[in-house]
């Protein structure tokens, strides 16, 4: 089952709703985004980024995961 673009910047946009959001990929497995976004500011990346996968709410996880690669930039304005 593949996912799309838009798909995957929704799910990040019911966490991030006021973030710049640009997400890339058509092959419907590999995928590049990036979010910009207030809350971001003060966190490490890895804790940016921790934000963005749960924001995806197990879409990458396990065998089954819809999203097989998501390549984050993440930073705060």
């Amino acid at each position: 089952m593949s996912i799309q673009a838009s798909d995957i910047e929704a799910l990040i946009r019911e966490s991030f709703p006021n973030a710049q959001i640009e997400v890339q990929g058509d092959d419907g497995a590999h995928f590049s985004a990036m979010i910009v976004d207030e809350s971001f500011r003060g966190k490490n990346r890895v804790q940016q980024q921790r934000e963005v996968y749960a924001a995806l709410k197990g879409k990458m996880d396990g065998p089954a995961g819809e999203l097989h690669a998501l390549a984050l930039t993440t930073r705060a304005p």
